[in-house]
């Protein structure tokens, strides 16, 4: 691609991306007419029914803002992004036709996540990527739009979904920017996260980043005086998970909802397909439709929740926590610690002692650092902070093994049951 070529693009998302949306954290967001008559499709403004962080508003009141929210800031910072590369001179393998699938791709990447998607990670459920690919090419007013407005329905799904195969080049270079150790998701979802919640952990220098990526072997890499930026966006991931997506109040409602779904699906209470395209009002009148069986969903909805009487950091060599660590077998491991308490607590609920165990976290980053000179290493393999030593503490100090259960059960008590269990 030419500069000149280059310049048309740039001139073209800027001239015709002239509709605007007002954003509490970018401010002013650009669409096209095309993207536009996206956005009001039912599929898209369903996700203004969804909180973004689920029941953490519960520790966080002001944590309401949804992924409709989010997936207009991802959409904000993919846009900036493709700008600040073709206006470097980067990007010569890009059509304006890939750019402008890939700025679709972007708002609607979370289009196939349900409520508490957090709290269903574990379930066996579709992944909210494919489940995004049915509604992208499925029967629905999205598809529809899409089509009328000539986008590339495949591009954008094989952008979406990496188990999709592709060899394009182009396709390649999308997903690896919108799914890479820097990419606009998390630049956003950490920065409106720490927003929304009140805290300072999250926030990233965005432009600095943005104005430091650059390409490498056909895919995002990062220009090394930026590292420093790569390092706190790590730090701060460490921080947002100790304070607000892994707080124990969170961990606590994710697991009362995880313990309600998981007990239905397997006695056929509830069908997965009940569980996709819901909203959280949909969702929540799930729970009313059998209120004993989900009671736990009801009882996070009020905030009345069950107390944390243990809680360990998690190890592969404890065995309680190893055998505990598949989902299958924590069902088992509840109902044995259920059948020892309620000996002296004969009003316990099965529902009510939940063990929690995260799953793992990463600290990895594969993002290439490039040099003046056109060289170019990991970042793993270069920065001299982030050693496997400091990214292991960090998974110990966040990842712990909990008991959740009702405050006239003490810690004395799970301890003894945890003794004295038969695996």
């Amino acid at each position: 691609m030419t500069q000149a070529n280059r310049n048309k693009i740039i001139i073209h998302l800027d001239k015709e991306y002239n509709q605007t949306l007002r954003d509490p954290l970018w401010k002013d967001i650009k669409l096209s007419a095309s993207l536009m008559n996206i956005y009001k499709t039912k599929e898209v403004q369903k996700l203004s029914r969804i909180k973004q962080l689920g029941p953490t508003y519960l520790i966080y009141p002001g944590a309401v803002h949804t992924r409709l929210l989010h997936s207009l800031g991802v959409y904000h910072l993919s846009r900036i992004i493709i700008i600040s590369l073709l206006t470097r001179g980067l990007g010569r393998d890009l059509t304006l036709e890939g750019i402008e699938d890939f700025l679709c791709a972007s708002l609607l990447h979370d289009i196939g996540h349900f409520p508490y998607a957090h709290s269903l990670k574990e379930l066996p459920l579709v992944d909210h990527e494919v489940l995004a690919t049915y509604t992208i090419k499925g029967n629905t007013d999205l598809n529809k739009v899409l089509i009328d407005e000539n986008y590339n329905i495949n591009r954008i799904c094989e952008i979406l979904d990496a188990s999709l195969k592709t060899e394009d080049k182009q396709t390649l270079f999308f997903r690896s920017l919108l799914s890479g150790a820097l990419d606009p998701d998390k630049l956003d979802y950490l920065n409106r996260d720490a927003l929304f919640s009140g805290v300072t952990y999250g926030i990233q220098d965005s432009s600095y980043i943005i104005s430091h990526l650059t390409i490498m072997h056909g895919k995002a890499a990062l220009q090394a005086k930026a590292e420093l930026s790569l390092e706190h966006l790590l730090f701060s991931k460490y921080q947002m998970y100790k304070t607000v997506y892994w707080h124990e109040v969170t961990r606590c409602a994710t697991a009362m909802i995880k313990k309600a779904l998981i007990s239905c699906l397997i006695d056929g209470t509830l069908y997965p397909e009940e569980l996709y395209n819901n909203d959280d009002y949909t969702f929540e009148a799930l729970s009313e439709k059998n209120p004993d069986k989900l009671n736990n969903i009801i009882r996070v909805r009020n905030n009345d929740l069950l107390s944390t009487k243990y809680v360990k950091s998690f190890s592969e060599d404890d065995n309680f926590d190893s055998f505990s660590k598949p989902l299958e077998n924590r069902c088992i491991m509840e109902k044995k610690l259920y059948d020892l308490l309620k000996i002296n607590h004969p009003s316990l609920r099965e529902d009510e002692i939940i063990i929690d165990i995260p799953e793992p976290i990463s600290f990895e980053s594969d993002i290439l650092l490039t040099f003046n000179d056109n060289s170019c290493v990991k970042f793993v393999d270069h920065n001299e902070l982030f050693t496997k030593e400091v990214r292991d503490n960090f998974k110990k100090t966040l990842r712990k093994t909990r008991i959740f259960t009702i405050s006239e059960i003490d810690e004395k008590e799970i301890i003894e049951a945890i003794y004295n269990v038969r695996y």
